[in-house]
């Protein structure tokens, strides 16, 4: 019995020449005589996001750490009132952040000097209307908030587009594995394993985004989605005869 192992990415990629070698004492008796053939395989479907995720908070400065909070608390009621205007509900909103700092001078061979207090508060939210999002960051701008970052874009029910994207992971490294037997002179008997090691639900990198303090006649802040991968890596075993 021999065994091949090859990786196969998402994208069309060179051939990878394959090595004969001979299983180790340790394979199950029970596998007929053969050629073993080891595939990678990564499937991908593709979505529009139907959920965005952002934080957003208060960041205040004042001489004293009691004042820098007292203001804090007042506008970061502002926050979360504007989100309970705009319809979010309770569920998808999260305290992030809750920070209290002491600002500092320094000067030549002189010892730290705190000059005031830095208090931040965030939240995290979850828009599952993405179109309304952009509104709903200007109307917390205005009522306070000027720490921003998001939005990062995600699937609320992503396990049709991952059933998706392992069939499609199968059928490649089904087409490869006959392209490889026919060049070998052999078929494809059967597949003598399937191993998930990795899959992407759909959450790309962070694309942080910073507002500052906008005017009331600021125009809607314009948020676009596109388009994410849902992406799934497989580990297939085949038998070629």
């Amino acid at each position: 019995m021999h065994r091949l192992a090859i990786a196969l990415a998402a994208a069309p990629v060179a051939a990878i020449p394959a090595a004969a070698q001979t299983l180790p004492d340790a394979t199950p008796a029970m596998l007929p005589d053969g050629t073993l053939l080891d595939i990678t395989a990564a499937g991908k479907s593709t979505r529009v996001p139907d959920l965005a995720t952002i934080r957003a908070g208060v960041v205040t400065q004042a001489p004293t750490a009691a004042a820098a909070l007292s203001d804090n608390a007042q506008r970061m009621a502002g926050v979360l009132g504007a989100l309970k205007a705009a319809g979010v509900a309770a569920r998808d909103i999260a305290t992030a952040n809750v920070q209290l700092s002491p600002q500092y001078r320094y000067g030549d061979n002189q010892p730290p000097v705190i000059t005031g207090y830095q208090a931040t508060n965030s939240v995290s939210i979850r828009f599952r209307d993405v179109a309304k999002s952009g509104t709903i960051l200007d109307a917390l701008v205005k009522q306070g908030a000027n720490q921003i970052d998001g939005p990062n874009f995600s699937l609320d029910k992503p396990d049709a587009a991952l059933d998706e994207a392992r069939a499609d992971a199968v059928k490649q490294a089904r087409a490869r594995a006959e392209l490889y037997a026919n060049a070998a002179g052999l078929r494809v008997a059967r597949i003598v394993s399937i191993s998930e090691s990795g899959s992407n639900a759909g959450y790309p990198p962070p694309r942080p985004v910073m507002y500052a303090m906008r005017a009331a006649a600021a125009a809607d802040t314009p948020i676009v989605p596109g388009e994410t991968d849902v992406t799934v890596n497989l580990q297939v075993r085949f038998l070629l005869k």
